[in-house]
């Protein structure tokens, strides 16, 4: 079977490096892999409504808020975010967390990032109303 290619996206100090893309399964899954660095600044609290969202620590220790609950992962652990609930998640730890991130569907993939990243990216302080825009697009709701 056909491997699809690497991904590499910067999204401000977020590192994403895409390994599956809705295009590889019809539409069932994404999967990247995403570098977190210690205090790396994050995406407020946010949902997506018809998008469920597992992230497994590969290295490193990882907080990740579903709903009201806090989890501190560490490698080999895992948590599920599902679709509508709010969720949001930081590296408040001295080393960068790694983390294997799955969204199902894959409505959640490359091209939102990308996009993103071009706003967060552009230099002097981010435009939060087209990043808003970007994110509603492809159905993310921010919650702060």
């Amino acid at each position: 079977m056909h491997q699809p290619s690497e991904q590499l996206i910067q999204v401000g100090q977020l590192e994403l490096r895409f390994f599956v893309d809705g295009t590889h399964t019809q539409g069932h899954f994404s999967m990247a892999e995403m570098l977190v660095p210690p205090g790396a600044r994050v995406p407020p609290p946010h949902s997506h409504p018809d998008v469920d969202e597992t992230v497994h620590v590969l290295e490193g220790t990882f907080t990740f808020r579903v709903g009201d609950t806090v989890h501190e992962l560490r490698a080999g652990e895992r948590c599920f975010s599902p679709r509508g609930h709010v969720h949001a998640f930081a590296n408040r730890h001295d080393t960068p967390a790694r983390i294997l991130t799955v969204f199902s569907p894959a409505n959640i993939g490359p091209q939102y990032f990308r996009e993103v990243g071009e706003i967060i990216n552009a230099g002097g302080p981010p435009d939060f109303a087209k990043v808003r825009s970007v994110m509603e697009k492809y159905g993310l709701r921010l919650e702060a």
